[in-house]
This record gives C-alpha cells, structure tokens and sequence, in this order.
C-alpha cells in the first residue's frame, strides 16, 4: 500500500466515495475521478480512509507481482 496524506480539514464520512465522481467538489473537475480511473486500468486501487477533521489519506493498493522496486529489471 502506498499512502498519501496531508493534514487539512479531511473529508466527511458521507463524501469518502463521492469524491472520486466526477464532478464533485470545490473545483468540480476531474482530478480524483480520472486518478481512479487510470489507476484501476493497472489493477491498482485508490480509497480516501483518513480521520475527519485531522487531514486527508489516501491507500493505493498495488497488487502483488505488478510492480518492481528501484534497480529491478
């Protein structure tokens, strides 16, 4: 798992999903909407799990096998 956080306002329970739509949000662009979807295409999975209030966190889970570390050929 590859974790990105900050520590900002977070996101509400209600909006943990919502916010990968398009559409949704400040800005209403694509951007988290089209990162889950060019993520999904490699087998790779994004989900926002952080604490409301205390900052955002996003899990990447990469599957096992599809990737290779610095130096691995």
């Amino acid at each position: 798992m590859i974790v990105c956080e900050d520590d900002g306002e977070g996101v509400v329970v209600g909006e943990k999903e919502k916010i990968f739509d398009r559409g949704f949000g400040k800005n209403t662009g694509l951007g988290l909407a089209l990162s889950r979807e060019i993520l999904s295409i490699t087998g790779i999975t994004i989900t926002e799990n952080g604490v409301p209030g205390t900052g955002a966190r996003f899990g990447m889970v990469v599957p096992a096998g599809t990737y290779r570390s610095a130096g691995q050929k």
